[in-house]
């Protein structure tokens, strides 16, 4: 049982999880799943948390094959220390690694959002049904010795009928099964589900581990180590926001917002219209998208800046840190960066939901930052 739909926080142009050959930064996490499979205390569900694109997804394809292709520990008979494995990494020649990775084994099942075969078009949840599939995959004849993973991706997505159903099975799991739960946001599961899995959380990545998972995907790295500061500054730890910012011109997006900043509480106009126009171009609604994004970030930016006192570092542009000091000079400026943030978001998400025009609704939020910074 396997579909090839997209995990949550995939980035288009990434390579599926299940073909991520390693993962960077987050041996933390590794070590604590291997500590509990070598000393025989696998707990049969694990909710792995953390940012969106760290590796959630990742780290859930890799225990998968862990699981389908090592036996159980043993105790070397003397000592009774358990003898295992020290890394879940698979020989891509093995069985399991072949099947793994055609979607074909048996002894894995995912579950994500599905298409509505009244609509032919994707839901916006994971729902009972598709929760109730996991009964037939159950009713299988085991093999490899029996064991089974579910990978569920991600467990936020489900509605509240699914996420009964989930619940009822890691009350009374099937023998020899581990469910893996993917959540970017576990305050949304129900708390009964939290509490019948052991956590591992997933660290954001630092500059080093980010460039060498951007570089294991084959896309096209910026140009100067500056730039590549600048995005893992504007990524936050998530290798799925730096290949969005990539693909989607993301530095250059942002660097515009800061020379607009650095002009007000002058607007530099010509710059504002230039912004505007791009966002309302034919085809252009992942780049406003994108660019909603940075707006937030950039406040988000400005109200620390205030609140602290000094401006994050790393920069994520040229002159930001100069620029972002000015406009939030004290805490009281801060606040008004932090205020203003939460309006403007309210705005932009409501004129999305009713298809107003995005070049409108840009000069709108350029309009009020230039208030916010004219005091």
């Amino acid at each position: 049982m396997s579909t090839d739909h997209l995990p949550a926080d995939q980035a288009p142009g990434a390579p599926h999880p299940r073909e991520t050959a390693r993962l960077f930064g987050q041996d933390a996490a590794q070590d604590d799943f291997l500590r509990a499979f070598t000393s025989d205390r696998l707990h049969h569900g694990w909710l792995l948390t953390g940012p969106r694109g760290v590796g959630k997804a990742t780290l859930a394809w890799r225990i998968a094959r862990f699981l389908l292709a090592t036996p159980p520990p043993q105790n070397d008979g003397m000592s009774g220390a358990p003898l295992g494995p020290t890394t879940l990494d698979i020989d891509p020649d093995h069985p399991v690694a072949h099947r793994v990775q055609a979607g074909a084994d048996p002894g894995l099942a995912t579950i994500t959002r599905t298409v509505n075969d009244k609509t032919d078009r994707m839901r916006e949840e994971i729902v009972v049904d598709d929760i109730r599939r996991l009964n037939r995959f159950f009713g299988l004849s085991a093999t490899d010795g029996g064991r089974r993973v579910v990978i569920v991706d991600a467990a936020d997505e489900m509605n509240t009928s699914a996420a009964n159903a989930l619940l009822k099975m890691l009350e009374e799991p099937p023998a020899r099964t581990t469910l893996l739960l993917i959540s970017h946001q576990p305050s949304r599961l129900l708390p009964t589900i939290r509490s019948r899995c052991r956590t591992l959380r997933l660290a954001p990545l630092n500059s080093a581990h980010m460039q060498a998972a951007l570089a294991q995907t084959g896309v096209v790295l910026p140009d100067t180590q500056q730039q590549t500061e600048y995005l893992a500054a504007l990524a936050a730890g998530s290798v799925g926001a730096a290949l969005r910012l990539i693909n989607q011109g993301g530095l250059q997006i942002y660097a515009e917002l800061i020379a607009i900043l650095e002009s007000l509480p002058r607007l530099d106009r010509r710059r504002a219209l230039a912004l505007a126009e791009a966002a309302a171009q034919k085809g252009a609604s992942d780049k406003f998208e994108l660019l909603l994004n940075l707006i937030d970030i950039v406040m988000a930016r400005l109200a620390r800046t205030g609140a602290t006192g000094s401006p994050p570092h790393p920069e994520a542009a040229s002159g930001e840190s100069r620029t972002l000091a000015r406009l939030a000079a004290n805490p009281a400026m801060g606040r008004a960066w932090a205020e203003i943030a939460g309006d403007i978001t309210a705005r932009t998400r409501h004129g999305k939901a009713v298809n107003l025009d995005p070049a409108s609704l840009v000069l709108d939020t350029v309009f009020k930052m230039q208030e916010t910074a004219a005091g």
